[in-house]
């Protein structure tokens, strides 16, 4: 492995991410918010204007979506660094047998002493995307970098981590080095012309009911010593996370910046689909079972899925602490999960579901992505035909996609298979 000291500071552009933080009292109150049954209308704004087109869709109900999902749900993002510096520390161009090129990537975007996140990236050395370069994946992981693959140069994890595999007094050890390699397919994408890009959600904030861990206490305004009502959660944290990964895969010249992925798996999904809602430089998002809060909507018609009161129960710290009222009265949100989906237009969605993970509620996320189509129809796209059956192991869908399967809530090479199927896809219809 040869050891790089490249250190690039990376001024980004403020268009890119412009600060959302708008004043909390200029949206309802949960009291004065009505009852909404079905899901509401993407192309009603909260004034109750009708949206016929992209421009208008562009320049009223997109931007309220965003302030209304962070108000209510997420929390607001912080603004964007104007820099940040990423530096690889080390680079093995001959990984995978000479197959690829691994960069062991180090990313500081905030102040002094906030925590910086490790990016592990594998590049194919044979390069498809534009430009010569390779599109890229790029998502989050459970139990850090080291437990992706078995590659006993890959340096633990450095934060707080779940108790699990190698973990001991919620510290990383050795004894969990690949013990989650079965969700991470990097020879199966190399062979097949994609980039993979990952890092420990743990890096941003750790998945903890502490408000004052990670980089949370980092972005707020001198004096404040608690998270307010609309701060940022941890899904919107992991989210800016994955936001300041696309940062550094933008200027890599090895990666072709207008096609990274971002893809999740269950939290870890919700995340990722939030990340691409507020990021156009992502050009598709793979939720794979993301569920409440994610993929699956609030509005839960199914009995055996988590509902909104569970989740905020079980994992307080996910989501903003506005959401918590919302548990016994979910119809009084002013949008759900398919407004999130819309808010990716005209870029493709994947949900990924399995008939044995109820709890993630399959046919939920199919409605889901159903109830997005008027507004990829103002592109001119179709989104997901409503009328087409969920068959087993059938990708539906033009630019919305569905993946249905017999399985449990797990991620397998079938899976890698069709992340990688609906991004070839993308790729060869952007051309």
């Amino acid at each position: 492995m040869t050891v790089c000291r490249t250190m690039l500071v990376l001024a980004l552009a403020s268009s890119i991410f412009p600060a959302m933080s708008v004043a909390a009292d200029d949206l309802p109150a949960f009291e004065a918010l009505p009852v909404i049954k079905e899901f509401p209308d993407p192309l009603v704004t909260l004034d109750g204007a009708r949206i016929t087109t992209k421009e208008q869709w562009e320049a009223k109900r997109r931007p309220e979506l965003k302030h209304l999902f962070q108000h209510y749900m997420y929390g607001y993002f912080p603004s964007a660094p104007e820099r940040i510096t990423a530096k690889v520390v080390a680079e093995d161009k001959n990984y995978l047998g000479g197959k690829a090129t691994k960069k062991l990537v180090n990313i500081a975007f905030g102040p002094e002493g906030c925590p910086t996140i490790d990016l592990l990236l594998v590049i194919p050395n044979t390069r498809q995307g534009t430009g010569g370069r390779a599109p890229c994946f790029v998502g989050l992981n459970f139990n850090g970098n080291h437990t992706t693959t078995d590659d006993p140069t890959i340096p633990l994890a450095k934060g707080w981590m779940r108790p699990g595999a190698g973990v001991k007094d919620n510290k990383a050890t050795d004894a969990g080095r690949g013990t989650s390699a079965g969700r991470w397919e990097f020879e199966n994408a190399i062979d097949q012309g994609f980039a993979v890009a990952t890092f420990y959600y743990g890096d941003v904030v750790p998945d903890k009911n502490d408000r004052n861990a990670g980089a949370f206490p980092f972005f707020r305004p001198a004096g404040q010593k608690e998270a307010g009502p609309h701060e940022w959660s941890a899904i919107g944290a992991w989210a800016y996370g994955i936001h300041r990964a696309v940062d550094y895969l933008t200027s890599d010249s090895d990666i072709d910046a207008k096609h990274i992925f971002a893809l999740g798996h269950s939290r870890n999904g919700k995340a990722a689909l939030l990340a691409a809602a507020f990021d156009d430089r992502i050009a598709g998002v793979v939720a794979n079972m993301a569920g409440c809060g994610g993929s699956g909507p609030s509005r839960n018609q199914n009995p055996k899925a988590e509902t909104v009161k569970r989740i905020n129960t079980s994992f307080p710290h996910w989501f903003c602490d506005t959401f918590k009222a919302f548990n016994d009265q979910t119809e009084k949100l002013p949008f759900d999960q398919h407004c999130l989906v819309a808010i990716c237009a005209p870029r493709p969605v994947l949900f990924t579901a399995a008939e044995q993970d109820q709890w993630a509620n399959p046919d939920g996320q199919h409605q889901v992505l159903i109830a997005a189509n008027p507004v990829y129809a103002l592109y001119g796209l179709k989104g997901i035909d409503p009328s087409e059956k969920a068959d087993f192991n059938k990708l539906l869908g033009t630019t919305l996609h569905y993946h249905y399967d017999p399985g449990k809530h797990a991620v397998t090479k079938a899976h890698w298979d069709v992340y990688i199927r609906f991004a070839k896809l993308h790729m060869k219809a952007s051309k």
